[in-house]
Protein backbone atom coordinates (compact mmCIF):
# COMPACT_ATOMS: atom_id res chain seq x y z
CA UNK A 1 0.00 0.00 0.00
CA UNK A 2 3.10 2.48 0.95
CA UNK A 3 4.53 2.07 -2.55
CA UNK A 4 1.08 2.67 -3.73
CA UNK A 5 0.68 6.01 -2.76
CA UNK A 6 4.15 6.87 -3.26
CA UNK A 7 3.73 6.20 -7.27
CA UNK A 8 0.70 8.88 -6.98
CA UNK A 9 3.13 11.26 -5.35
CA UNK A 10 5.03 11.23 -7.86
CA UNK A 11 2.81 11.03 -10.81
CA UNK A 12 1.23 14.35 -9.46
CA UNK A 13 5.01 16.02 -9.13
CA UNK A 14 5.68 15.36 -12.83
CA UNK A 15 2.15 16.64 -14.17
CA UNK A 16 2.36 19.50 -11.83
CA UNK A 17 6.28 20.02 -13.22
CA UNK A 18 5.40 19.35 -16.78
CA UNK A 19 2.23 22.37 -16.25
CA UNK A 20 4.92 24.85 -15.33
CA UNK A 21 7.53 24.08 -17.90
CA UNK A 22 4.51 24.67 -20.20
CA UNK A 23 3.46 27.58 -18.54
CA UNK A 24 7.20 28.93 -18.44
CA UNK A 25 7.26 28.46 -22.14
CA UNK A 26 4.29 30.20 -23.12
CA UNK A 27 5.41 33.09 -20.93
CA UNK A 28 8.20 33.11 -22.88
CA UNK A 29 6.93 32.69 -26.33
CA UNK A 30 4.33 35.75 -25.82
CA UNK A 31 7.10 37.54 -23.68
CA UNK A 32 9.38 37.97 -26.25
CA UNK A 33 7.62 40.29 -28.70
CA UNK A 34 6.41 42.43 -26.37
CA UNK A 35 10.17 43.06 -24.91
CA UNK A 36 11.49 43.91 -28.20
CA UNK A 37 8.82 46.57 -28.91
CA UNK A 38 9.45 47.82 -25.91
CA UNK A 39 12.72 48.07 -26.42
CA UNK A 40 12.66 49.15 -30.17
CA UNK A 41 10.09 52.25 -28.63
CA UNK A 42 12.64 53.28 -26.58
CA UNK A 43 15.35 53.07 -28.73
CA UNK A 44 13.49 54.95 -31.74
CA UNK A 45 12.66 57.22 -28.96
CA UNK A 46 16.03 58.29 -28.06
CA UNK A 47 17.01 58.43 -31.99
CA UNK A 48 14.29 60.57 -32.84
CA UNK A 49 15.52 62.96 -29.82
CA UNK A 50 19.12 63.33 -30.95
CA UNK A 51 18.31 63.15 -34.37
CA UNK A 52 21.14 65.40 -36.15
CA UNK A 53 21.30 65.51 -40.02
CA UNK A 54 18.66 64.27 -42.80
CA UNK A 55 15.60 62.00 -41.85
CA UNK A 56 17.34 59.45 -44.32
CA UNK A 57 20.29 58.68 -41.92
CA UNK A 58 17.67 58.71 -38.82
CA UNK A 59 16.01 55.52 -40.90
CA UNK A 60 18.63 53.88 -41.49
CA UNK A 61 19.68 53.83 -38.01
CA UNK A 62 15.90 52.79 -37.22
CA UNK A 63 16.51 49.84 -39.36
CA UNK A 64 19.57 48.80 -38.44
CA UNK A 65 18.20 49.04 -34.58
CA UNK A 66 15.45 47.02 -36.16
CA UNK A 67 17.39 44.02 -37.06
CA UNK A 68 19.73 44.04 -34.15
CA UNK A 69 16.16 42.77 -32.18
CA UNK A 70 15.05 40.70 -34.97
CA UNK A 71 11.65 43.12 -35.65
CA UNK A 72 10.34 42.38 -39.07
CA UNK A 73 10.66 46.05 -40.02
CA UNK A 74 12.50 47.23 -43.42
CA UNK A 75 13.23 51.02 -44.77
CA UNK A 76 9.73 50.80 -46.81
CA UNK A 77 7.99 50.29 -43.56
CA UNK A 78 8.96 53.36 -41.96
CA UNK A 79 8.32 56.26 -42.04
CA UNK A 80 10.73 59.77 -40.77
CA UNK A 81 8.94 62.93 -41.06
CA UNK A 82 11.52 65.56 -40.11
CA UNK A 83 10.21 69.38 -39.45
CA UNK A 84 11.88 72.27 -38.18
CA UNK A 85 10.96 71.39 -34.18
CA UNK A 86 10.16 67.72 -34.20
CA UNK A 87 11.02 64.67 -35.45
CA UNK A 88 8.09 61.84 -36.45
CA UNK A 89 8.63 58.19 -36.51
CA UNK A 90 5.94 55.53 -38.07
CA UNK A 91 6.09 51.74 -38.63
CA UNK A 92 3.95 48.45 -37.74
CA UNK A 93 4.58 44.84 -37.84
CA UNK A 94 2.85 41.69 -37.08
CA UNK A 95 4.99 38.43 -35.52
CA UNK A 96 3.62 35.21 -35.30
CA UNK A 97 3.64 33.41 -31.56
CA UNK A 98 3.31 29.65 -32.02
CA UNK A 99 2.46 27.48 -29.43
CA UNK A 100 4.07 23.94 -30.22
CA UNK A 101 1.93 24.01 -33.65
CA UNK A 102 -1.38 23.86 -31.73
CA UNK A 103 -1.93 27.20 -31.08
CA UNK A 104 -1.21 30.53 -33.27
CA UNK A 105 -1.42 34.30 -32.17
CA UNK A 106 -0.64 37.14 -34.38
CA UNK A 107 0.37 40.19 -32.31
CA UNK A 108 0.64 43.55 -33.85
CA UNK A 109 2.61 46.22 -32.71
CA UNK A 110 2.03 50.23 -34.14
CA UNK A 111 4.92 52.88 -32.86
CA UNK A 112 4.38 56.47 -33.73
CA UNK A 113 6.70 58.44 -31.82
CA UNK A 114 6.87 62.24 -31.99
CA UNK A 115 10.34 63.88 -30.40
Amino acid sequence: MKVLSNEKGFVKFVFVMLVLAVLVYSGFQFGMPYYRYSAFKSDVRDLARISVGDAERTKAQIVERSQELRIPVGAQDITVIKTERTVRVKTSWSETVDLFGLYQKQLDFTLNIEE
